[in-house]
């Protein structure tokens, strides 16, 4: 009897094939979407600190979560306590869809009481974990705020024990440290603010300040007040924005973010009217330029 033999040897040329059009380079991969975390003290600081890099990692695909550690009951004049927190609450979450963000998510520690302790630690742990972060953002702790500088004191805390199953065992712990940074701050004690990383966000500062004119207790009512120009915010809606933005971009940029804006926009840079910049915590994932531009996938 006679037994056909298989036809494997044909086949050896497609698999070589399909295997060489995997490995070459520009070759279609399938990348999964970063996630990336985003924590301030008060509902309407990470908007602040990062707001124009969320939309564009947002309009991008990425996966964005703002987090406040309070809930900023006390930050107005003339309103506090749970109706404060209800309506800065409200805010923020009207925030978060303007600038397209998955979540925006205000915790409930008082304003002006954080404390870097265990129990707030193990907060911004659990959510670090939940979330899958590969990027964690936060405020440097050298801060006028004592609720900013412990923001910054606690999130810095987490990275590395976010990776150990034993700490806050009841979220399953990450296999891998993400990526740390701290926001941009102007404060030179007792270091300056080194951006490492920094973003042109002209094409999407209207959805940065679409997002801070939802925050309508802080950017027209507190913040003003505090700076003693409440009389100079406008009454109508639509002039509050233009003044929002007069007030809010197209500051003269620092000389050491433009020269990180050159690093990694090139020529581009010098073009560049609003940015971000970030600083590479030490204490997470020390990433590579070739990480840098694939977490921040800005700069081509």
């Amino acid at each position: 009897m006679h037994t056909r033999r298989p036809r494997t040897r044909s086949l050896v040329p497609a698999l070589a094939a399909l295997a060489l059009a995997a490995a070459a380079p520009g070759a279609a991969q399938t990348q999964a979407p970063l996630r990336i975390i985003v924590f301030g003290a008060h509902p309407d600081d990470c908007d602040m600190d990062a707001g124009g890099t969320a939309a564009l990692w947002a309009a991008k695909g990425h996966a964005v979560k703002f987090v406040a550690l309070t809930n900023g009951d006390a930050g107005h004049q003339s309103e506090g306590g749970g109706a404060l927190a209800k309506r800065r609450r409200l805010e923020a979450q009207e925030a978060g869809r303007r600038l397209g963000i998955a979540e925006y998510e205000v915790l409930d520690n008082h304003d002006g009481e954080l404390e870097p302790n265990l129990a707030v630690r193990q907060q911004v742990i659990r959510r670090i974990r939940q979330w899958q972060a590969d990027v964690v953002v936060a405020p440097r702790p050298n801060d006028y705020h004592p609720d900013h500088r412990y923001t910054g004191v606690v999130v810095q805390d987490t990275a590395y024990m976010v990776v150990v199953p034993n700490v806050t065992p009841d979220t399953p712990p990450l296999r891998k440290n993400p990526v740390f940074v701290y926001s941009y701050d102007h404060f030179q004690r007792p270091n300056p603010f080194r951006p490492d990383v920094a973003v042109s966000i002209d094409g999407s500062l209207d959805k940065k300040l679409a997002a801070l004119d939802a925050h309508v207790s802080q950017v027209y009512e507190w913040l003003p007040w505090v700076d003693g120009i409440l009389d100079a915010v406008p009454k109508e809606s639509g002039s509050r924005l233009t003044w929002l933005r007069g007030q809010r971009s197209g500051r003269p940029i620092a000389d050491d973010v433009r020269a990180a804006l050159r690093k990694w926009y090139g020529p581009r840079a010098d073009a560049v009217k609003d940015a971000e910049a970030f600083e590479v915590c030490e204490y997470g994932r020390r990433p590579t330029e070739a990480d840098l531009r694939r977490l921040f996938p800005f700069f081509d």
